[in-house]
């Protein structure tokens, strides 16, 4: 005799909820947001990413730490550094190995960060400024004894341009010059060309008014 076959229980219609739809319970009929939302896909539009912003400070102030440590070590005292970043700085001068010296201008880099940087600036750009003046008047200095030894014009323009210098004994300064240029180059000495150098150089940092 066959067997009957089971009963099963009817499915119950689940109950609709005031809008209608289906109510189901648990997550399963919960929307899952896509996947990642909620997560930043990259830096803020606007925001600056930390980690960059602090590799270029550290080496901004190791180009600033280098630019300084080329200054004399009068230069240096004068900017009134911390005993350590001074030391620091001395050291990176003198180091000639380019490990050493990558090592060392971290050392500089970390202790710049510590440090109001901005008249460390200014100061630099002043002393820059000083040095491009100083090669300005040297070059200046080199033209016009040339100019001086070689053309009798020459001492005319350099009075109009420097009307209180000692006209007597620039004369007799370029005399000397030339003198010695008219010799065979083994028996120069080159002192007269220092001597009037000398007499220049000093000219041409001064305002003309001021030529003595």
């Amino acid at each position: 005799m066959p067997r009957a076959a089971p009963s099963r229980a009817p499915a119950t219609p689940a109950a609709d909820g005031a809008d209608g739809h289906s109510s189901r319970s648990g997550s399963a009929g919960l929307l899952e947001p896509p996947r990642g939302a909620g997560r930043a896909a990259g830096p803020v539009l606007g925001v600056p990413d930390s980690k960059s912003a602090l590799k270029r400070e550290a080496l901004e102030a190791q180009r600033l730490g280098a630019a300084l440590a080329q200054l004399s070590a009068e230069r240096l005292a004068a900017l009134d550094l911390a005993p350590e970043l001074q030391a620091a700085l001395l050291e990176l001068r003198s180091t000639r190995s380019h490990e050493g010296r990558r090592r060392q201008l971290q050392y500089v880099g970390k202790l710049m960060r510590r440090t109001d940087c901005a008249p460390l600036r200014e100061a630099l750009a002043q002393s820059q400024l000083g040095s491009a003046r100083d090669a300005l008047a040297l070059h200046e200095a080199e033209r016009w004894r040339e100019e001086l030894a070689r053309d009798d014009a020459a001492l005319t323009r350099w009075l109009a341009e420097h009307p209180h210098s000692d006209a007597q004994r620039l004369r007799s300064l370029v005399r000397a010059a030339r003198a010695d240029a008219a010799l065979p180059p083994a028996q120069r000495h080159g002192r007269a060309w220092r001597d009037l150098f000398r007499y220049l150089r000093p000219h041409l940092d001064a305002p003309a008014h001021s030529d003595g």
